[in-house]
């Protein structure tokens, strides 16, 4: 979401660390402090330091993550970690801890019980209250166009075979140009069966895509193959990038075997 994450500072130096991001010439403008149990001198100072921030007029809310008893105890044993401050059990330390940390819970702006909550739950529920920015800016969508008799393309995540398409090979006076030529374009475009799989393509990425962030997806590769990689998979994956940046999303697209004879 763009914050600048810093896990466990201790509390003394988040003022002088806020300074340092609002000085000219820094580019941090939105950050993230993590603060826990672990950060002894945290509880003693806690509420003067927010009041120190707050004065100077720093934007600033807190966010405080909690979970019952028996979900922190099995999430405790699955990791195999001790708790900082149990002596004896997992379950000593989450009652002290509890204790220890109720002004802040009193105090905090957001208040979230993650018991329920999947990692991918808990993302959206978070973008809900900090993201700043549309949602389309999160996925990078990379095109790629490819020839299947040099190989399948790698780290794709949808593989989409476009050689049932008319072939402009087939055709002399079309064979040695490549699919970013304004004929072989009309060539491959004006074919009814190629409008049609077109509109259904676009029909399946219109409702899949919104499904891929909402996951928290942050990059998607669609490859497109052909036999050789210069025609319709190029044609196809142009296409395909004009309809996603109409919608705003970010592409770029890879046309890896187009100089290939």
């Amino acid at each position: 979401m763009g914050f600048f994450c810093v896990d466990n500072l201790p509390i003394e130096l988040i003022p002088k660390f806020l300074e340092l991001c609002g000085q000219r010439g820094s580019e941090i403008d939105k950050v993230a402090l993590v603060v826990d149990i672990r950060e002894k001198r945290f509880l003693k100072r806690y509420r003067e330091v927010l009041a120190v921030i707050r004065k100077r007029g720093v934007n600033l809310r807190v966010l405080f993550l909690e979970a019952s008893q028996e979900v922190l105890i099995r999430r405790f044993n699955e990791t195999r970690r001790k708790h900082p401050l149990a002596e004896a059990s997992v379950r000593e330390g989450l009652v002290l801890e509890r204790e220890m940390l109720a002004d802040v819970k009193e105090s905090a702006d957001i208040v979230i019980d993650t018991s329920d909550y999947s990692i991918h739950d808990l993302r959206s529920l978070l973008r809900e209250h900090f993201e700043t920015s549309p949602q389309n800016d999160k996925l990078s969508i990379t095109l790629v166009a490819f020839g299947f008799k040099y190989g399948i393309a790698h780290d794709a995540d949808l593989v989409l075979d476009v050689r049932f398409l008319p072939n402009p090979y087939f055709d002399d006076h079309l064979r040695d140009r490549t699919g970013k030529d304004p004929d072989v374009v009309r060539y491959v475009l004006e074919r009814e069966e190629t409008r049609e799989y077109l509109q259904r393509l676009y029909d399946f990425l219109d409702y899949l895509i919104p499904q891929y962030i909402r996951e928290g997806k942050a990059y998607l590769t669609l490859a497109f193959g052909c036999t050789g990689g210069r025609h319709r998979s190029v044609v196809i994956s142009d296409a395909v990038k004009a309809h996603l940046d109409a919608a705003a999303y970010r592409t770029a697209v890879w046309y890896r075997d187009i100089e290939r004879n």
